[in-house]
């Protein structure tokens, strides 16, 4: 191959057609997505052009199956923005991302394309269509009324305009968020670490180093900030970074989000309005479990109401303890939060995290989670170095069935980096479809930010950072598991409150004693983590988890907050912040700190309007495991039950027909309280 050649636009020569991310440059994207754009455009016409009526193959299936070519690069770019981006990325999605939005504009708002799509929408009765056909009928009709096919002149112009406008401002808002994380760090030497473990303190020496710099430097990413917040015996400088962490995107420079942030919610809001519809609330929950806005407040009072007296009492709790150490003067602060629970949860159930990393060493954790899968549902996991990988922390396996057929490519990519965002996230690269009887398997990827290893020692996570891998993987084997005739209704492609029942169902074996002695040793002597440090954590598993429900529901209250208005926004966001979720705060809330600035999830993740679906899918996910917990956690009948009726299904059926089906019932919240202690 010479130089010249575009990777993609030749066939993929790699195992199951992955990416050939060895070969991807960045000159390579602009070209390939100009070139998809024309392709589709073309095949567009062609479906537009066809001088035989519209039906269900020529229409909607082609449209369905369009468009391939710009699918491949755009998914490989937007993930690599978010997990190996670099300026001159940066700079290109912001000339990409208006032309990108145009084109699709020009899809959704094609009047030719709509009136076919029409017909054969209007005749569906008269049609003989499967299940799954239906849904995608529906689907794509939906999908062009919710875009805007029906708008006339002025307004569909308006429409496609604000469309544009939105992606690039939701790119400048994430950007500006990684571009502040990555700008601060904090150098400390060694003698102010004072509290700080062995790990980190080994972790920061690492971080200075691989920057070039003597002594300790601590960043804003989660496995540094999360640490030197629980254990920094320092007052002054857990408030300095506590500040840093939580005014990021607030200052007097090109990366302050407060403008970015009107313009956001005024421009959704505005662009549903054409739709006719009130806010953009009622624009989102029409294709959520939850459907109105009512609904989904209903579910917040609720759990407000049954966990506010249980999160207040924990933190008079914390606050005691506090007294006790520091006299009765003290006033507790959120930078003294983490700090003091963890003095707390020390003295009630005698376990400290840094207790448990040596057991979880990260090697050890793949496998017990790996293995948890093999266990559930037969399948196993093997690495493969041919497949191409975008850096060298990333891993790829290929996945097997109980009966040996090939099921998926899964990426595992654990650690922080400057190209990565905070966070971590499932996503895929290929979706699965079935076209002319074959199988084309997916593409997944897991991405992270836990502990790094450091000269002295491998990985080893945080208790947290297990349960995170296992949410993760969740969504993986939503994913793999995925057996669609259609792309956009494979795998993950739910309403959007149901998608994260498969990861939170995971995090429940974090507490199993069965599923834990499976992987769970000391990494430097072999030896099982002992039965007694086991029962500590499941004591200690609803340690201030009202607390921790409050703080998920003042995210829910402010995200509702944003998208049930019906004007523009035009006043003071750190004050409106305050007033929208004061009823589930706990703590003060510094006046300067500002969260809806760095909200990705809610300005530019999709989670608009869609924040309450964690708590949502966590009532779901309590109910569904309390079948497992009946009948073994490890029960072959009910995992190949949760696989058949939930994780192959994606989005071919409603997700409530799904859930009754697996479950025998509607999910109520009441195995949620019992599961945290709230009721007996």
């Amino acid at each position: 191959m010479t130089e010249t050649k575009n990777p993609f636009l030749e066939p993929y020569n790699t195992p199951h057609h992955t990416p050939p991310f060895h070969l991807i440059k960045v000159e390579h994207y602009e070209p390939a997505i100009r070139e998809g754009m024309k392709e589709q455009n073309e095949e567009i016409d062609a479906i537009v052009n066809n001088a035989e009526k519209p039906n269900f193959q020529n229409t909607i299936v082609a449209l369905e199956r369009s468009g391939s070519l710009l699918e491949r690069v755009t998914t490989i770019f937007g993930n690599l923005l978010s997990a190996e981006t670099n300026d001159e990325m940066q700079e290109l999605a912001e000339k990409m991302m208006p032309l990108l939005a145009e084109h699709n504009n020009s899809i959704s708002l094609n009047e030719k394309l709509f009136a076919r799509i029409k017909a054969v929408y209007d005749r569906k009765d008269q049609l003989t269509l499967n299940g799954e056909d239906s849904m995608l009928l529906q689907k794509t009709y939906d999908g062009f009324i919710r875009s805007g096919a029906n708008l006339q002149g002025e307004a569909k112009e308006k429409y496609r305009r604000l469309n544009t406008e939105l992606s690039v401002l939701a790119l400048r808002f994430s950007q500006n968020l990684l571009k502040e994380t990555n700008n601060y760090e904090l150098s400390l030497t060694t003698s102010q670490l004072e509290g700080l473990p062995e790990s980190m303190l080994e972790s920061y020496a690492q971080t200075a180093k691989e920057k070039g710099k003597e002594g300790n430097i601590i960043t804003l990413d989660a496995p540094s900030f999360v640490p030197f917040m629980k254990y920094c015996k320092d007052r002054t400088l857990r408030q300095q970074l506590y500040m840093a962490y939580n005014t990021q995107c607030t200052h007097d420079n090109e990366y302050n989000n407060m403008d970015i942030i009107k313009q956001l919610v005024n421009i959704r809001m505005e662009l549903v309005q054409l739709l006719g519809y009130s806010n953009y609330a009622e624009y989102v929950l029409k294709k959520r479990m939850a459907e109105t806005e009512e609904s989904v407040y209903q579910l917040l009072n609720q759990l407000l109401e049954a966990y506010s007296p249980t999160a207040h009492q924990e933190v008079k709790e914390v606050e005691e303890l506090a007294h006790r150490l520091e006299g009765n003067d003290f006033q507790l602060m959120p930078w003294d939060w983490a700090y003091y629970s963890e003095k707390l949860k020390n003295e009630k159930f005698k376990l400290n995290e840094e207790e448990l990393r040596p057991y979880f060493e990260l090697s050890q954790v793949k496998q017990g989670v790996f293995g948890l899968a093999t266990r559930l549902y037969g399948i196993t996991f093997k690495e493969n170095k041919e497949i191409p990988v975008y850096h060298p922390d990333v891993d790829a396996y290929e996945v097997f069935d109980e009966d040996g057929s090939f099921l998926a490519v899964l990426y595992t990519d654990f650690h922080p980096r400057a190209g990565k965002r905070s966070g971590a996230w499932m996503t895929s690269y290929k979706e699965q479809w079935i076209e002319n009887g074959i199988n084309s398997c997916p593409h997944i990827s897991v991405t992270m930010n836990f502990s790094k290893p450091s000269a002295e020692k491998p990985a080893l996570l945080t208790f947290s950072e297990v349960n995170t891998f296992l949410h993760e993987f969740g969504h993986a084997l939503h994913g793999i598991f995925a057996n669609s005739t259609y792309a956009t209704l494979s795998g993950t492609s739910v309403y959007w409150d149901f998608v994260e029942l498969p990861s939170q169902i995971m995090e429940n074996f974090a507490i199993e004693k069965e599923f834990l002695n499976t992987f769970a040793k000391h990494y430097r002597t072999g030896e099982q983590i002992p039965p007694q440090l086991i029962q500590k954590i499941v004591d200690a598993s609803n340690f201030n988890i009202a607390y921790a429900c409050l703080r998920q529901l003042s995210f829910g209250l402010l995200d509702m907050a944003w998208y049930t208005r019906k004007t523009p926004f035009d006043g003071d966001v750190r004050t409106y912040e305050k007033e929208a979720w004061k009823k589930a705060q706990v703590l003060p809330s510094p006046a300067e700190t500002c969260m809806s600035v760095q909200f990705s999830h809610i300005m530019a993740g999709g989670y608009s309007a869609g924040y309450y679906s964690y708590k949502w899918a966590e009532v779901l996910d309590a109910d569904a495991f309390s079948l497992f917990k009946e009948k073994g956690i490890f029960n072959r009948e009910v995992a190949d039950s949760f696989r058949r009726n939930i994780l192959s299904k994606g989005g071919t059926e409603h997700p409530m027909t799904l859930y009754k089906r697996f479950r025998g019932k509607e999910p109520g919240i009441e195995a949620l309280l019992r599961r945290n202690g709230i009721i007996n």
